[in-house]
C-alpha cells in the first residue's frame, strides 16, 4: 500500500528535496575533484550536525567501543559525513563516475574466483555494506559488461527517492524495491544465474541478533539463504576508498563456504566488522544499527513466543 503524508509533512518532503536538489545542481557543475573534496566538507560541517548525524557517530563508537579515545571519535564524527557526501555525488555523477571506475581492476584472494563464475554463468551473491562508496563494485562489475541486480531501500522522502532512484539506475539495471513485489523478481533474476548485490548491515527487526563490533544486531539472513536455495557463490565485496578521497580499489574476499545461514550472515558480519576496522572513517556510522533498547524488547517477545510454543506442545 502508497504511503499516504500530511500536507505539512509533504511540504516539508518537498522543500528539503527542492534544497537538495540546489546543492546537487551546484557541486555538479564544478571540476571533479573539487565537487568531491567539496561536497564531502559541506556534508561534514553543515549537514552533519544540522541533521544529528554527528551525534549518531559519536552514540555508536560510544555503544560498541567505548574505549576509543575521544579525539579519534571527534575526528570520525567530520570523517564518516565528509565520506557519505562523497558518495553522494559520485553516485550523482553517473556516467562521469562510471568512466572513472570503469578500469578498476578485481583486488583480493576472491577476485580471480568471481572472474572464473563469471565466465561459467554461475548464479552469484555480492554483499557488501555502506562502506566507502557502495555503488563502486556493481559499477565495476556493470563496466566489465556484466550486470548486477540490486535491492534498495526507497527513501521516505518521495521526492528525493524519484531522483535517487534514477541516479543508482544509472549505473545500470536492473533495480529492485525492498518489498515483496521487488524480492521476487530479484529471485527470479538469481535463480536465471543472474549476479545480485545485498547490502547487509541495515537494523532488520525480522532477522537475526548476530555479532557485529562486539554487540548484537538485527541482521537479515536473506543473502545466505538466497545463495544456499539457489546453490549461488557469495562473495564478500567492498569498494574502498583511497587516501587520496577521489580513487577506489574494488576488493573481492573468498567466496564463503555454504553451511547454514546464520553462520554464513556472522561470517558477512565479520568481514565487514575486519575492513571496516581497518578503514574507520569508511563505514556508515550514522546507521541505527544496533538499536539496543529495541533489541532488548524484540530478543525478549521472541523468548516469550518460544517459551508459549513450548508449552502448548508440551
Amino acid at each position: 500500500m502508497a504511503k499516504t503524508y500530511s500536507f505539512h509533512r509533504r511540504a516539508g518532503f518537498w522543500l528539503s528535496d527542492l534544497a537538495i536538489r540546489g546543492v546537487f545542481g551546484l557541486m555538479l557543475a564544478l571540476p571533479w575533484a573539487t565537487r568531491v573534496r567539496l561536497m564531502g566538507w559541506f556534508t561534514s560541517r553543515i549537514i552533519a550536525p544540522l541533521a544529528g548525524y554527528s551525534g549518531r557517530v559519536r552514540a555508536n563508537l560510544n555503544h560498541v567501543m567505548p574505549e576509543l579515545p575521544d579525539t579519534e571519535v571527534r575526528r570520525l564524527m567530520r570523517a564518516v559525513p565528509d565520506n557519505v557526501g562523497r558518495t553522494l555525488i559520485e553516485i550523482y555523477s553517473g556516467a562521469e563516475f562510471m568512466k572513472r571506475i570503469s578500469k578498476l581492476p578485481l583486488t583480493g584472494d576472491g577476485a580471480a574466483t568471481l572472474e572464473q563464475a563469471i565466465t561459467q554463468k554461475r548464479p552469484i551473491v555480492l554483499v557488501t555494506g555502506h562502506f566507502g562508496n557502495h555503488m563502486v563494485p556493481r559499477a565495476a562489475m556493470f563496466a566489465r559488461g556484466h550486470p548486477v541486480g540490486a535491492l534498495y531501500n526507497p527513501m521516505q522522502n518521495p521526492y528525493f527517492n524519484a531522483h535517487y532512484a534514477k541516479a543508482m539506475e544509472s549505473f545500470g539495471k536492473p533495480m529492485f524495491p525492498r518489498g515483496r513485489k521487488g524480492y521476487a523478481q530479484m529471485l527470479r533474476y538469481l535463480s536465471d544465474g543472474g549476479t545480485i548485490g545485498i547490502l547487509v548491515d541495515q537494523f532488520m527487526r525480522n532477522g537475526e541478533p548476530l555479532d557485529f563490533f562486539g554487540k548484537p544486531a538485527m541482521t537479515a539472513l536473506s543473502a545466505a539463504e538466497m545463495a544456499l536455495k539457489y546453490d549461488a557463490l557469495i562473495f564478500p565485496i567492498y569498494g574502498v576508498r583511497q587516501p587520496d578521497g577521489l580513487t577506489f580499489e574494488v576488493v573481492v574476499e573468498p567466496p564463503l563456504e555454504h553451511t547454514n545461514a546464520r553462520d554464513m550472515t556472522q561470517a558477512l558480519n565479520d568481514s565487514l566488522e575486519a575492513i571496516t576496522r581497518q578503514h574507520m572513517d569508511q563505514w556508515f556510522w550514522v546507521h541505527r544499527r544496533w538499536k539496543p533498547e529495541r533489541m532488548e524488547k524484540l530478543v525478549r517477545a521472541r523468548e516469550e513466543r518460544a517459551a508459549r510454543a513450548n508449552g502448548d506442545s508440551d
